[in-house]
């Protein structure tokens, strides 16, 4: 007996920028992933691999072989690797994660390695990966940042979404929880 697929599939695209690549991560990422991911400022905010655990190499290989890619090929996102043009070194993540497609929506996460902070480069993914997301018919972006992250709500800000309204005690972190500044991108917010 088969099965159908009950997700679409995002189709697998590079996306250029001004400074940045967006492509699949590959083998050859994973000592920058693993680098970026045990950073103690991106774990702060964003609890990988789940809250209480450490990241490890392994984590950094499965995201890299395995995770990110499935994803894609699972009907429930996309993810890129944000690779920095000039020099081809990987510099963080994008990707649209929670997408339910019945109600055509989606949501924008990053992150940016140590290295790559400070370039504008989340921000710069951020509107590519969002405006592309519309052009595939998404009716609805969002963006959700934990309200003390004020460096990942800026993203939000510089990249055209609007501020909605916070989610209370949303997330977990790896200490406690907090709360979500929530932000959308509407088709006509573009027009």
């Amino acid at each position: 007996m088969t099965t159908a697929q009950s997700r679409p599939i995002l189709p697998s695209v590079i996306l250029e920028t001004e400074h940045l690549r967006l492509r699949a991560f590959v083998e050859e990422d994973i000592d920058d992933v693993h680098a970026s991911c045990v950073d103690s400022e991106l774990q702060r905010w964003i609890p990988i691999p789940r809250p209480g655990s450490p990241y490890t190499r392994e984590d950094a290989e499965a995201w890299c072989r395995e995770v990110a890619p499935g994803m894609r090929t699972g009907g429930e996102g996309q993810q890129w690797a944000m690779v920095e043009r000039r020099t081809g070194r990987l510099v963080g993540a994008v990707g649209l994660v929670r997408t339910l497609w019945a109600a055509m929506t989606t949501e924008v996460g990053y992150w940016v390695s140590p290295w790559g902070r400070g370039h504008g480069y989340a921000t710069e993914a951020a509107v590519a990966v969002s405006r592309w997301a519309v052009d595939q018919g998404f009716q609805r972006v969002e963006i959700k940042a934990a309200t003390a992250n004020t460096a990942s709500r800026r993203v939000a800000e510089r990249s055209g979404f609007t501020f909605e309204g916070v989610e209370r005690s949303a997330m977990p972190l790896h200490e406690g929880r907090t709360d979500l500044a929530v932000y959308s991108l509407l088709p006509g917010d573009l027009a």
